[in-house]
């Protein structure tokens, strides 16, 4: 009988913990809500998930600018920030600029630490980029450099037939992971305006 009342409770509270873990997955799947972003004068638009919030940009180069709330537990000393901006260049050459921003600690190539993925968003090609390591960043190019540790940064280059459009997403490694999701999500939102 107390074996009984032992391998009830058991269950009962398997039960409970997968329940309640089912349940924060499906929180955790829960879409965000979105804001249209126009950009060229309304001839692309995106869906930027509300809760980045829209910042005046840091630079008059610079089309669109967020700052994306540090996630928990992140070593960082600040929110993350993407950047957005037609430029040219090509991609290659862009690629090899980013990974010149990174350093790696363990001193291998951060090339070699590099992914870079092609997709298609509404017909145009985009170079999906992943770099991490010590980030030399400069909040402009006049200033010396602020090596940020166990950074991030995930960027596209999407090919428009004119310019390129470069976003850029960076910050600590964590808060970065976090909105890992979304940006993969914001950047197959780029699409011609009709």
């Amino acid at each position: 009988m107390k074996m009984e009342r032992i391998v009830i409770l058991v269950a009962a509270l398997a039960l409970v913990l997968s329940t309640n873990g089912l349940a924060q997955e499906k929180k955790a799947e829960k879409p965000q809500e979105t804001t249209a972003l126009k950009l060229a004068n309304g001839k692309f638009v995106m869906q930027a998930p509300k809760s980045w919030k829209g910042v005046d940009p840091k630079s008059s180069m610079i089309e669109a600018e967020f700052s994306i709330p540090m996630a928990d537990g992140d070593n960082a000393e600040k929110d993350g920030r993407l950047t957005i901006m037609a430029a040219g260049g090509g991609v290659e050459a862009n690629v090899t600029r980013w990974q010149g921003q990174f350093s790696q600690p363990d001193g291998k190539s951060t090339k070699d630490k590099t992914t870079v993925e092609e997709i298609e968003v509404d017909g145009m090609k985009a170079h999906m980029v992943d770099i991490k390591g010590t980030y030399a960043e400069r909040t402009r190019m006049t200033d010396p450099p602020t090596m940020q540790d166990d950074y991030r940064m995930l960027a596209a280059i999407i090919e428009t037939g004119g310019r390129e459009y470069f976003i850029k997403f960076y910050g600590g490694a964590k808060t970065v992971e976090a909105n890992k999701k979304w940006f993969d999500q914001f950047i197959k939102s780029f699409a011609k305006s009709n």
